[in-house]
């Protein structure tokens, strides 16, 4: 059983067809025994993007109501989410600063190198970060993370 950490740009693939979809789903779904971990907000990014979509045209509102729906009941069951906190926010400030990210990618990213300090003081293996935004993918890597890119995965 592997565990992940997920940023809304991957996850949403879940919920929309796109590049990488089809691997998400694969390392999404229950049945693959993974630890899907996200951030609290990533609900409402992805929310947004299935919004967008609808309203330019690419999903239908039918389609989009689904989405919503499997989404808001996969985060209720499916994923492990973490909430955001005072400390959390300080280091997604010096991240932000240091590797000059978007406010969300830096909260992101804060999230997964709290959770994966937590797993290595319980000995657990590190998380996989799973992200579509390279400049995201770049700050994991420098900070020690294994990135998976969905878009690598037609």
């Amino acid at each position: 059983m592997a565990a992940y950490f997920f940023d809304s740009s991957a996850l949403a693939k879940r919920y929309i067809n796109e590049l990488g979809s089809a691997w998400v789903r694969g390392v999404t779904a229950p049945a693959s025994g993974n630890n899907i971990h996200a951030l609290q907000l990533v609900e409402l990014e992805v929310v947004s993007a299935i919004a967008r979509r609808r309203k330019g045209g690419s999903l239908t509102a039918a389609a989009a109501a689904t989405a919503i729906a499997r989404l808001s009941h996969e985060v209720r069951h499916d994923y492990i989410l973490l909430g955001i906190s005072d400390p959390l926010i300080v280091e997604a400030l010096m991240l932000a600063d240091r590797h000059e990210l978007r406010a969300y990618d830096a909260l992101h990213l804060a999230a997964a190198i709290d959770l994966n300090r937590s797993r290595a003081a319980w000995a657990q293996p590190a998380l996989t970060l799973v992200s579509a935004d390279l400049e995201l993918n770049a700050a994991a890597i420098a900070n020690g993370f294994v990135v998976e890119d969905p878009n690598a995965h037609p």
